[in-house]
């Protein structure tokens, strides 16, 4: 009997493997084209489902750019003749005056004018303030701006320097697109409108007292007429150097894409545990295995990954500095910043990782990878861009873990003001809740494996 069905299996498989092909349309393959076009169509809507909802998160996150640049804020104080009140301040009204005028639209940004005692009139306060991230930017009238200028008018000051009536204020490395795509743009607009503004008034002002424009070139500070007042820029930060770009932008998503792929590449290994002429291993133990065999490839990827940043000379020993003070690549924690810099990354991978693996064990392959696209495009749209730039519903954002990372980041490359126990408890959180997940996830799992879902 038994030699029976297998000559009748052998022959059947003969008869599969010999089968002559067939065209298209040919009404043999009839119920199997109509399966595989219903699976290709449901598939397609799924993916058009897909581009429709998660890819929309990202245009949606810039979609209220413009409606949204009134949250940019820059603080306008004036302590012009603060330090000699001898002479009637007119640098520091006319600044103030401009700013003033300044139409507040959520289309422009918004500047508040701020009394020099809030920051004990002392400029350096205010840039501290600045560092603190409580405004994006500061127009700074420096104190006594007037009576250097008129001084300079009486006295011939051939060393006088119009840029020393106010100073911009400004630290780039924080979120260095939106400062080269809007503030600083505005910030020149509204350098630009403030010389237009004074000129005439002070052209008149010396006018009045019976100066010739011919006496007052001939002076040894013909500046101090013309343009009489400027800006100087203070970058507290700035953003460099270039190769430091694709360590807190586009680089990271090379990191969730690592994380995403220790699953496939992994699970073919610690299935060895259960599989083979063995007794299976414990499942309690099996999972233990996979969590702790995953944080230690987080450990080594990451190291390798910021070893890519230390090769291609991405400062990391470079001394702290005051936030009061424009510094290059400041590092905050000086010559150990590379470690913390290493600790981030493994830290960031695993809270980057876990979720994925989770989510492979639930949804299976190829579902899996939709999950990938959710993730990288959700953490993109929040970690990338200033979400005072994006609608309310982005808030959320704060709390995703590429944001974290990439605020730390800047912290320790170039020195910006530093949240690094938000951020890494953050990222902890997300690592715990993964691994309280994880045995639900592998049960999910093998139920699946079990029924031949």
């Amino acid at each position: 009997m038994e030699d029976a069905k297998d000559l009748s299996r052998d022959h059947a498989q003969h008869n599969v493997a010999h089968k002559e092909p067939v065209g298209f349309f040919d009404p043999r393959i009839r119920a199997v084209k109509r399966r595989v076009c219903y699976q290709w169509a449901r598939t397609v809507l799924l993916l058009c489902l897909v581009i429709l909802s998660v890819m929309s998160l990202f245009w949606a996150s810039q979609f209220c750019v413009s409606q949204k640049m009134g949250n940019l804020t820059v603080w306008v104080v004036d302590f012009d003749a603060h330090l000699d009140g001898k002479e009637n301040p007119i640098v520091g009204p006319a600044i103030v005056k401009v700013a003033s005028m300044a139409i507040s639209t959520p289309q422009s940004l918004t500047y508040k004018v701020r009394s020099p005692a809030e920051f004990d009139y002392d400029p350096r306060a205010l840039k501290q303030a600045i560092y603190d991230e409580h405004a994006y930017a500061a127009v700074i009238v420096s104190p006594n701006a007037t009576g250097l200028l008129l001084n300079a008018i009486r006295t011939g000051d051939s060393f006088y320097n119009p840029s020393g009536a106010a100073e911009l204020v400004t630290i780039s490395a924080r979120e260095q697109t939106t400062y080269s795509s809007y503030i600083q743009p505005a910030l020149n607009d509204f350098e630009r409108e403030v010389i237009a503004y004074f000129g005439p008034r002070w052209v008149e002002r010396l006018a009045s007292q019976n100066n010739t424009l011919t006496q007052l070139l001939r002076t040894h500070a013909p500046q101090a007429v013309n343009p009489a007042i400027g800006f100087k820029r203070i970058d507290l930060r700035p953003f460099s150097p270039a190769v430091a770009v694709p360590a807190v932008t586009v680089g990271l998503i090379y990191l969730i894409i690592l994380a995403f792929f220790i699953f496939p590449f992994l699970m073919p290994v610690h299935m060895q545990l259960l599989k083979g002429d063995h007794p299976p291993l414990k499942t309690e133990q099996w999972v233990l295995w996979r969590i702790l065999s995953n944080i230690a490839a987080y450990f080594f990827l990451s190291l390798c990954y910021s070893l890519v940043s230390l090769a291609f000379q991405i400062p990391f020993t470079n001394d702290p500095a005051p936030g009061t003070e424009s510094a290059q690549n400041p590092n905050a924690y000086g010559r150990g910043s590379f470690v913390v810099f290493w600790m981030l990354n493994w830290v960031g991978m695993a809270a980057l990782g876990f979720p994925c693996e989770n989510m492979a064990m639930v949804l299976g392959a190829p579902y899996s990878s939709i999950f990938l696209i959710f993730w990288v495009i959700s953490n993109v749209a929040t970690g990338f861009y200033a979400l005072d730039l994006a609608p309310s519903f982005f808030q959320w954002g704060y709390a995703w873990p590429l944001h974290r990372i990439v605020e730390a980041l800047r912290t320790f490359l170039f020195g910006t003001y530093s949240r690094i126990g938000l951020d890494f408890g953050i990222l902890f959180t997300w690592i715990g809740v993964s691994i309280a997940f994880y045995p639900l996830a592998n049960y999910i799992m093998q139920w699946k494996q079990r029924r031949g879902v």
